[in-house]
């Protein structure tokens, strides 16, 4: 029995509907916190399908960091939403997400990234987001541990913070089943079939069911789905690797970011510092989703770790693993209606910062397919935007 049997979210052996209104293919935390919401606003029949366990895919395989310190004012607000909606969802949800708020600290070496976070503050102050600017040694007195020697500049916001990713995707899940969604895993949808109202999924257990709209929240594996169907969009995989060590002493109340290597590191309420680095792409894995670890990850973060930390000098590794970013190439999200099949709604181009934003983003995109509510992000987001060359980079906050 796999996990999610035991722990009654989903099932490979659960009863589908023959007709729903809405089938949500991808059970991670985008098509949960979706459903979830859905559920809580409206009489609907749900289905969502997942192909393998819950947390399985790229929501099990992140950092858990949530943060309101981004460089486009829209992406702060609607991360100053999401944390709100964090600091009751436990409470919502029934189940401890041991989300944390120690803070985001971020560190500039040249002076562009100075001047980053010093527009980023200024922009911060707009919408009351208390971000602070801090001098090497004020970020020294948050976290005695770091090697400042080079930092030029650091910013810093209390009230970003940490959620575990494993139970975030469960508690959405079992909320959702508990309001009458079907969760069904270990299955996948082979394709769809397009029909005068609606689209009939094909699924791997030789049965079918009859969707009024579908939602494509499979991420970085949203091709397999799309392209039969004539929708092409320029979103793609990019493998990113994560490690965790043996646990220590709490001492790191903030998740630390090197905006010169893209490290970033945090310390779990067990005590194990997880952490990971930028590191290139190979030509060859593009377009394709590659979940394997690599030498050249734990040479490069080892490097870049002690040189900042060097109380991490001899930690044991625990656990290293990947999963990956699905990457829009214009750093914004793609979601809402297909080119070619309105009845498609995307949700997907997240640029591994999915989980943090999927509590505002479940809650904005249930309100727009039950009440027809706009949003100004979801204007933005628009998938057909490239074809109408509407796409301009709003966002260079991207980390990991």
């Amino acid at each position: 029995m796999n996990v999610a049997d035991r722990a009654g979210l989903g099932s490979s052996r659960v009863a589908l509907a023959k007709q729903v209104d809405i089938a949500i293919v991808g059970g991670g935390i985008m098509g949960l916190s979706l459903a979830y919401n859905l559920a809580a606003m409206a009489k609907l029949r749900i289905v969502v399908v997942e192909r393998s366990y819950l947390v399985s895919g790229a929501s099990g395989r992140n950092g858990g960091g949530v943060r309101m310190q981004w460089g486009d004012l829209g992406n702060v607000q609607l991360m100053q939403e999401s944390i709100e909606i964090c600091r009751g969802l436990a409470q919502e949800l029934d189940i401890n997400l041991w989300f944390r708020q120690g803070g985001y600290l971020f560190l500039a070496r040249s002076h562009e990234q100075e001047q980053r976070l010093l527009r980023n503050a200024a922009l911060h102050k707009q919408v009351g987001a208390p971000t602070h600017v801090l001098d090497p040694q004020e970020a020294k007195q948050l976290v005695p541990e770091l090697d400042v020697a080079g930092v030029r500049l650091c910013s810093y916001n209390p009230r970003d913070g940490v959620v575990f990713p494993w139970p975030f995707v469960w508690g959405y899940a079992g909320k959702a089943i508990a309001l009458g969604v079907i969760v069904r895993t270990h299955t996948n949808v082979d394709r769809l079939e397009p029909r005068a109202h609606g689209y009939v999924l094909h699924l791997s257990s030789g049965e079918h069911i009859e969707a009024q709209r579908v939602v494509n929240a499979t991420g970085a594996w949203s091709h397999a789905l799309n392209r039969p169907l004539g929708i092409t969009l320029p979103n793609f995989p990019h493998r990113h690797e994560i490690l965790s060590t043996e646990p220590l002493k709490p001492f790191l109340d903030p998740l630390c970011v090197d905006l010169a290597t893209g490290l970033y590191f945090s310390q779990s309420t067990r005590g194990e510092i997880v952490t990971g680095i930028t590191m290139p792409e190979p030509d060859h894995e593009r377009d394709c989703v590659h979940q394997h670890s690599s030498l050249a990850f734990l040479a490069a973060i080892s490097t870049a770790m002690v040189s900042l930390l060097p109380l991490a000098r001899g930690l044991k590794v625990l656990r290293q693993w990947a999963g990956p970013y699905d990457v829009s190439p214009d750093g914004d999200a793609i979601v809402g209606p297909s080119p070619g099949h309105p009845g498609v709604i995307q949700i997907c181009g997240f640029t591994g910062h999915g989980l943090m934003m999927a509590p505002a983003v479940g809650r904005l995109l249930a309100r727009n397919l039950v009440f027809g509510e706009s949003h100004p992000m979801l204007e933005r987001w628009r998938p057909d935007r490239f074809q109408h060359g509407a796409s301009r980079r709003h966002e260079d906050m991207i980390i990991g």
